[in-house]
C-alpha cells in the first residue's frame, strides 16, 4: 500500500508533504517506511526480529499512526470490555447521511457531571448504515477521523481516504494512491544492509516525576472556552507511552474532570518530545502517566 499524505500547521495551512508505504507478508513479516522533507524512517519486522533505519526529524504522533488509521482504525478488543466501559448508541447526522454511532464510556468515568454525556464526548465510532464499514470517529471535543472512498481489498473494507482534524482545522489528510499484491518473497521485505537490528525488551514504567525531568518540547493545552464557561477545572490523567525516539507513541485517559479537559490534554501532550529514556545506556520504551492542571485562578 502506497500513501500519499499531507501535514498542516498550526494555522491549518499545508506545511509538509510526505509518503507512506506499507508492506505486509504474514503477522510477523512487514515493512512500514515513511519520507518527506527533512525525515526517512523504515521498520521491518521480519519473522519476529525487527529491523530500523531512520535520518533526519522524529515522526509526528499522527504520522505514525496512519497504519493503524487505514489497517486497524476500531479499538482493541480488550477496550471492550462490558465490565469497564458503557456502550451508547444512537444516530448521528454527517451532511446528507444519518449514521448509526456507538460511544464507549468509561464506567470510571461515568460520574457526576458526565453521567448522561452527550454523543462525541467519549471515543465514538460512526459505521456505515448498511454493511459493517467505519465512516468516522471523534471523541473528547478535539481529535476527528473521517473515512471516505471506501473499497474492499484482500477481504477488508478500506478507507482509500482519511482525513484528521482537530475541531474543525485539518490536521493530515492522507489518500491511497496504490494498492498491489506482492509475493511473500518480496525483497522490499528484506532490511537493509545498514539496518540496525533493534531488540524488544519490555517497556519500563517510571514515574512522571522523572518523565517531567526528561521533557525537551511541552506544548501548553489550550483552555477550551466551554470547559472557561462552565467552570471547569482539575486535573487530567494520561497514560503514555513514550517510544526511544522520545516522542509520544500512544495516549490513553486514566482519569479528567470533563471531556473536553481531556481532549485539550490529549492534544497538547501527543506533541510533546523526551530526552530518550536509558536503561544500561540504551534507550527503551517507558509507560508513565502524565498530569495536566487546569486552573481558572
Amino acid at each position: 500500500m502506497k500513501v500519499s499524505y499531507q501535514l498542516y500547521d498550526e494555522s491549518g495551512k499545508p506545511s509538509d508533504p510526505g509518503t507512506y508505504e506499507y508492506w505486509w507478508a504474514s503477522p510477523d513479516t512487514y515493512r512500514s517506511t515513511w519520507t518527506r522533507s527533512g525525515l526517512s524512517q523504515t521498520d521491518w519486522h521480519v519473522n519476529g526480529q525487527h529491523s530500523h533505519v531512520a535520518s533526519g526529524d522524529s515522526l509526528t504522533f499522527f504520522e505514525r499512526k496512519l497504519q493503524s488509521d487505514f489497517l486497524n482504525p476500531l479499538p482493541k478488543p480488550e477496550s471492550l470490555d462490558p465490565g469497564k466501559v458503557r456502550f451508547d448508541k444512537q444516530e448521528q447526522k454527517f451532511g446528507p447521511l444519518k449514521l448509526p454511532c456507538v460511544m464507549l464510556v468509561p464506567k470510571r468515568l461515568q460520574e457526576g457531571p458526565l453521567e448522561g454525556a452527550p454523543l462525541g464526548e467519549f471515543p465514538t465510532y460512526c459505521f456505515s448504515p448498511d454493511r459493517p464499514i467505519l465512516r468516522a470517529y471523534y471523541a473528547f471535543g478535539a481529535t476527528s477521523v473521517i473515512y471516505n472512498r471506501i473499497v474492499q481489498a484482500q477481504g477488508v473494507y478500506l478507507a482509500k481516504e482519511i482525513k484528521i482534524l482537530d475541531g474543525s482545522r485539518e490536521v493530515l489528510t492522507a489518500t491511497v494512491d496504490a494498492l498491489e499484491r506482492i509475493p511473500a518473497s518480496s525483497p522490499d521485505l528484506i532490511p537493509a544492509q545498514d539496518a540496525q537490528a533493534v531488540s524488544n525488551p519490555p517497556s519500563v514504567e517510571i514515574t512522571s516525576g522523572i518523565a517531567q525531568g526528561h521533557l525537551l518540547k511541552q506544548v501548553r493545552p489550550h483552555y477550551p472556552q466551554q470547559a472557561k464557561s462552565s467552570h471547569e477545572e482539575g486535573k487530567v490523567v494520561l497514560q503514555a507511552l513514550i517510544g526511544i525516539d522520545g516522542r509520544v507513541h500512544d495516549l490513553s485517559v486514566v482519569e479528567g474532570p470533563s471531556p473536553s479537559l481531556i481532549g485539550a490534554a490529549m492534544w497538547a501532550v501527543s506533541q510533546w518530545e523526551y530526552k530518550p529514556y536509558l536503561l544500561n545506556g540504551n534507550p527503551v520504551e517507558v509507560d508513565t502517566t502524565v498530569n495536566v492542571i487546569f486552573n481558572l485562578r
